[in-house]
């Protein structure tokens, strides 16, 4: 399981010319589920990510995390970031995980977000999303389980 996350003030995910999802200050996840992933690796995925001490303190260190500041989180599904593209120039997806696994990892991993009570807004799974975000920084991380 692969997770790009970026600290935002604000981001959006439009489908169809409508929005699906939106936050305001907080976290935008991607989320790559690779085969082999696990609802334990989305667990401790949602936690990590909900716990990272990424937002600023009144000193201006990255000190306190998204339950911290009452942040959102939203989280799109990412069938890209399971691309390698070590060999040729066009990527290979043979380790991203079927869809129907794939799907009810990212639904596993919601819901676990979830249960770390803060506020989660999503994409819709295999749809052509328009992501739209202003990157807070910008900071932006890289998480593998």
């Amino acid at each position: 399981m692969k997770a790009v996350i970026q600290r935002v003030t604000s981001a959006s995910v439009t489908v169809n010319g409508q929005v699906v999802g939106q936050i305001e200050q907080g976290i935008l996840v991607l989320l790559g589920v690779e085969k082999g992933d696990t609802v334990a690796k989305a667990d401790w995925m949602a936690e990590k990510i909900t716990g990272l001490r990424i937002f600023e303190d009144y000193q201006c260190k990255m000190n306190r995390s998204v339950l911290d500041i009452n942040g959102g989180v939203l989280a799109v599904s990412q069938f890209t970031l399971a691309g390698n593209c070590d060999k040729g120039r066009r990527p290979s997806f043979d380790d991203a995980a079927p869809v129907e696994e794939a799907k009810q990892l990212y639904d596993d991993f919601v819901a676990a977000l979830k249960k770390q009570n803060v506020t989660v807004q999503t994409g819709i799974f295999q749809a052509d999303m328009k992501v739209a975000l202003l990157n807070d920084g910008p900071v932006t991380f890289v998480l593998e389980r």
